[in-house]
């Protein structure tokens, strides 16, 4: 038991510290972690999960898994391909089927394999998989409807590559064994069909109880995880792999019912898939063999590998999208970026050892055959989706940007500041007449209530690195606050400093569920317009070998206010109460400075 607390510690921490450097350094999550996971398992033998865990390894994984795609197809509201809908329709049907045939016909003709164990294995690598595509997403940027359709792509098609590879499975039984009847492949089909029901009737049961009060606030994430876990285990029990179908079709009917809990519901599952998808991908990369890693390097998986990367995935994508609305460059996008991941690993190792029991004795190359494609995607995908949508005009601005709550003379001239040193921002509010300030500045807006369930369809808030709470509403900038922390995080999100008077405890609770308070917690809405109007000016300073940061310190009026620091990199850095900020040569400090 000891052992195994141990085993299980150092998967963690493994997992956590990979996303921590992944965040760190700016390198894909996803290969820091298979690079850890090959490092700790195979090359230095410190762990090896699946002989550490015994039979816990494959429950473990497969519960994580449906857990991931659950949390994945919450975000599969329709509304989000409001025009896209054919070219996310075809891909995931067309497309998924192009790619199973040609990637049989690879798998057969290139990688050696027969018939039956091609034909398999090429249901399973039609699947690309929130564990690896959202990561991706994040890093890269992506504008919003190339970022759609990598998404709807990877969550939609991940259920079914498995339940292609267990048809494919059923189908050559009822061909090769003289003792299986087509009556398996029927049962097959109506276990598929059972688990949607399962799943629809599930997340329907959720939404209903949850929307007529039926469940307290402090028990909707555990019910919502158990009913996940209940789900998947159900359908799993009736058929071998008809969970991941159970869990996304429950995911999808709670996502585009619209009820008022989503979003909590989202915020807790995406903190659980992060950790899930860190200890998973651990997990998987650390129990493999070297004589897996090895093999990889065949001739023949080789160019297996090159095939699929350089010749199938562009063809399927080019072929299923002839007739759409999607543009030349978004095509090459997508058809370019489609890493494997945990869904891949996890079935094919369960087909390994099926197919070999079956009599396929080439079986025994589909791990080797699958982990080089996983490592090969994501190595591939992973560093070159950054500088490929860059390059295609399909990501949004390299440098961090800004979104300001609130429009007043304040922000919309700070907002413009940042502007001209190339920083993309936006200004929001509800209020047309509060909104002529942004206009007036000539800087981008929207005319929405950042509260609203539809702003998220409306505004895509990729580019906006760090949101500013500036309205002369101290509750409100709270609320705001307060919402889009489990988003942003507090060291992203600000807000004006609390207007309290004496003997009031505002103060005290701005600091639980407040945003980072600005500049030197005294200046609030009220003194920075009221400068405004007194004609002081929103001044940039380049820091230069000859006009060092202390200089500029040393030359700060005593009613200046320093606002940022727009770093020569792209990043920001926001004046607040103690910190210790520091500009280098190549930085430009913006402050709100009197006049001479």
């Amino acid at each position: 038991m000891e052992n195994l607390l141990m085993i299980m510690m150092i998967i963690g921490a493994l997992g956590v510290l990979s996303q921590w450097v992944a965040w760190r350094t700016r390198l894909p999550a996803i290969v820091v972690m298979a690079i850890v996971g090959l490092l700790a398992g195979p090359v230095f033998g410190v762990i090896n999960p699946e002989a550490d865990l015994g039979d816990l390894y494959g429950p473990l994984i497969s519960i994580a898994v449906g857990i991931i795609l659950f949390e994945g197809s919450l975000n599969l509201d329709f509304r989000e391909i409001k025009g896209m809908r054919k070219p996310v329709f075809r891909i995931v049907t067309i497309g998924a089927f192009l790619a199973w045939i040609l990637g049989s016909l690879a798998a057969h003709y290139v990688a050696g394999l027969s018939w039956a164990v091609a034909f398999v294995i090429g249901g399973i690598f039609i699947v690309t998989g929130p564990t690896v595509i959202l990561p991706l997403l994040r890093q890269a940027k992506l504008k919003p409807r190339a970022a759609a359709i990598l998404k709807w792509e990877g969550i939609v098609v991940d259920p079914f590559g498995a339940l292609l590879a267990v048809f494919s499975f059923e189908f050559i039984k009822f061909l090769t064994i003289e003792s299986v009847t087509f009556d398996a492949v029927i049962m097959f089909l109506l276990a598929s069909i059972l688990a949607g029901i399962i799943g629809a009737a599930f997340g329907y049961g959720i939404g209903w109880s949850f929307e007529r009060g039926l469940v307290p606030e402090f028990l909707k994430s555990p019910v919502v995880l158990v009913t996940v876990i209940m789900a998947f285990a159900l359908s799993d029990f009736i058929m071998h792999e008809t969970g991941l179908l159970a869990v996304t079709v429950m995911g999808m009917t709670i996502a585009n019912m619209h009820i008022s809990a989503i979003s909590d519901m989202r915020h807790f599952k995406e903190n659980i898939s992060i950790l899930l998808i860190s200890v998973i991908f651990i997990m998987l990369t650390a129990s493999l063999d070297r004589e897996t890693l090895l093999s990889i390097f065949d001739l023949n998986i080789m160019l297996f590998i090159l095939m699929m990367l350089f010749i199938i995935r562009p063809l399927t994508i080019f072929l299923s999208t002839i007739g759409t609305n999607l543009e030349f460059r978004e095509k090459l996008l997508v058809g370019w970026i489609a890493p494997r991941g945990i869904v891949a690993l996890t079935v094919s190792a369960y087909f390994a050892n099926v197919l070999i029991d079956a009599g396929f004795q080439d079986a025994e190359i589909l791990t080797s055959l699958t982990f080089g494609l996983v490592f090969g995607t994501v190595l591939a995908h992973g560093f070159s989706i950054g500088w490929l949508s860059r390059k295609l005009g399909l990501s949004t601005d390299t440098k961090d940007g800004v979104l300001f709550v609130g429009s007043n003379k304040f922000s919309a001239n700070f907002a413009k500041a940042l502007q001209d040193l190339g920083v993309p921002v936006i200004i929001t509010d509800a209020s047309s007449s509060r909104l002529t300030h942004a206009s007036k500045a000539d800087v981008p807006y929207e005319h929405e209530e950042i509260l609203s369930e539809q702003m998220e369809y409306q505004l895509d808030m990729t580019p906006y690195d760090y949101m500013l709470s500036v309205t002369e509403f101290d509750s409100y900038n709270t609320l705001v606050s307060a919402t889009f922390k489990p988003e942003y995080g507090k060291e992203h999100l600000f807000q004006l400093p609390l207007q309290t008077n004496e003997g009031d405890h505002l103060s005290e609770v701005s600091h639980h569920i407040s945003g980072t308070v600005l500049f030197d917690g005294k200046i609030t809405w009220t003194s920075l317009n009221e400068k405004i109007n007194d004609g002081f000016i929103f001044e940039k300073t380049p820091i230069t070998v000859s006009n060092t940061y202390d200089d500029f310190l040393n030359d700060l009026g005593e009613e200046d206010v320093p606002l940022a620091i727009v770093r020569q990199s792209g990043s920001i850095s926001f004046f607040r109460p103690e910190n210790n900020l520091n500009a280098e040569v190549g930085d430009q400090i913006i402050s709100l400075a009197k006049p001479e």
